[in-house]
């Protein structure tokens, strides 16, 4: 199991530093949430997983198949309108350049709809536990 680390950011509202293997963001509440609006927010990062998936995903594929892919730009869209009645809607474009066929296109669009993050987010069962301990110092 692997683990994720969040730390605040000293002298901030709600500013945390996020530490991943030996990668490190910073995250933050927009000011309409109190924050700093120093960082993406928790909202954002979940977005950019399911773009990022897709892209390395098409990247990965195109690579094991020879197809010929220059670039891959995504863009994510989202509808958190109707979230608290309990939808979310994630609207994603992929802006792929190559010399690609329009069969390979839709190949690499078949691909993209199985990307594990876009899975995990729709076909899997999440469970999460939460514990809280006191900081001592």
């Amino acid at each position: 199991m692997s683990a994720i680390h969040l730390q605040r950011v000293p002298d901030t509202a709600m500013a945390q530093i996020l530490q991943v293997r030996h990668h490190a963001l910073r995250i933050d509440g927009t000011a309409t949430e109190g924050g700093d609006d120093t960082g993406p927010n928790p909202h954002d990062l979940y977005d950019a997983a399911l773009g990022a998936c897709k892209a390395l995903t098409v990247l990965w594929y195109a690579r094991k198949k020879g197809m010929e892919v220059h670039d891959v730009r995504t863009e994510v869209q989202r509808d958190a309108s109707a979230e608290r009645s309990g939808t979310y809607r994630l609207a994603t474009t992929l802006h792929i350049s190559g010399v690609l066929t329009d069969a390979q296109l839709a190949e690499l669009q078949a691909v993209a709809q199985k990307c594990p993050v876009h899975k995990l987010m729709t076909q899997v069962t999440t469970e999460i536990s939460t514990t809280v301990q006191r900081l001592e110092g």
